[in-house]
């Protein structure tokens, strides 16, 4: 069920997904569904995932169309503080002065001070960053809470999300589990889900991926025996067991390929094009009656190049001596 207005009519793109959980599209650099942020409307109020900074009036208005109002939202949460996830924090905290910001221990100090986080972006995107994800402002150290690698968060009335730390994807990553709707929000730790084809696609960046600690975050997730994931890329899927041994999969394929071209002596970019053509058909978005505009945004939220740049990185680290 979709609430308020649609956005081919200007408005906040909402689904109602049940149990008080709304997904809102943010729009990110302004293309749809590429990146979810999820309201939890309950007693008190819960946005997790703020999307990109550009992305925070999309996310206002949003929530005031599902009756959240400035002094209203009680807690925003981002599952990990890459930029397409809490780019918005700052912008966010300042338009609902009420909430506080939650994110893992790891990531907290980047959300007080972005500086180092804004420069390592910039280099990576150059002046794309100003269209891709704009500037993350500061989120008040006050304003701040840290989650340890286990925590809640308090939703109202008995209901709570408990957090669990996942990394692999990302060092500061964490999974959030509702105690009422069984719902698990899964950040990228499982990967990139593509609602229009059923895909699932790993997301490897560098520098933080590792093999083992990526796996060992979806076995957590999967003894959590949630009743349905929420991707921030992209959506609900409630095939749970089924998604996250495809998740495991995924990066295990990955992870042989990008081997595979190195011990052929390829160099990155000759890897990027080899992986990324040896696993094309894993994906209905690359079938030939696929909407090309659908494969786009398959490259521009799992890109080839960034998950096996983050493979070859892991692969440097653990084939130095004592890696």
């Amino acid at each position: 069920m979709t609430t308020g207005n649609s956005a081919a009519s200007g408005g906040p793109d909402i689904t109602d997904l049940g149990h008080g959980v709304f997904q809102v599209d943010t729009r990110m650099a302004g293309y749809p569904g590429i990146t979810a942020g999820y309201l939890i409307r309950s007693s008190r109020p819960c946005l997790v995932e703020t999307g990109t900074s550009t992305s925070a009036p999309v996310v206002r208005a949003a929530l005031g169309a599902l009756g959240i109002g400035p002094g209203d939202l009680a807690t925003v949460v981002v599952t990990h503080i890459h930029l397409d996830h809490a780019g918005g924090a700052g912008d966010i905290a300042a338009m609902f002065p009420a909430a506080e910001v939650v994110v893992h221990e790891k990531g907290a100090r980047h959300l007080a001070d972005p500086s180092r986080l804004m420069a390592s972006a910039r280099m990576v995107y150059g002046d794309a960053l100003d269209v891709l994800f704009g500037e993350l402002a500061a989120v008040p150290a006050g304003r701040l809470r840290a989650l340890e690698d286990v925590g809640v968060v308090d939703l109202g009335d008995g209901r709570r999300l408990e957090s669990y730390y996942s990394p692999g994807h990302a060092k500061h990553h964490v999974g959030l589990l509702d105690s009422l709707s069984g719902d698990l929000y899964v950040g990228d730790a499982a990967g990139v889900y593509i609602p229009e084809t059923g895909d699932l696609r790993p997301a490897t960046p560098p520098p933080d991926f590792d093999l083992e600690v990526a796996l060992g975050s979806i076995a957590r997730f999967a003894a959590l025996d949630p009743a349905r994931l929420l991707f921030s890329h992209y959506g609900p899927v409630s095939a749970v067991p089924e998604t996250l041994e495809r998740s495991a999969d995924e990066i295990s394929v990955w992870v042989s390929e990008t081997r595979a071209a190195r011990s052929a002596g390829m160099d990155l970019d000759h890897a990027v094009a080899a992986v990324r053509d040896k696993t094309l058909s894993r994906y209905a978005a690359w079938d030939a009656s696929a909407d090309p505009a659908v494969r786009e945004k398959f490259e521009q939220i799992s890109g080839a190049a960034a998950n096996v740049g983050g493979i070859w990185h892991w692969l440097d680290k653990v084939q130095q001596p004592g890696g």
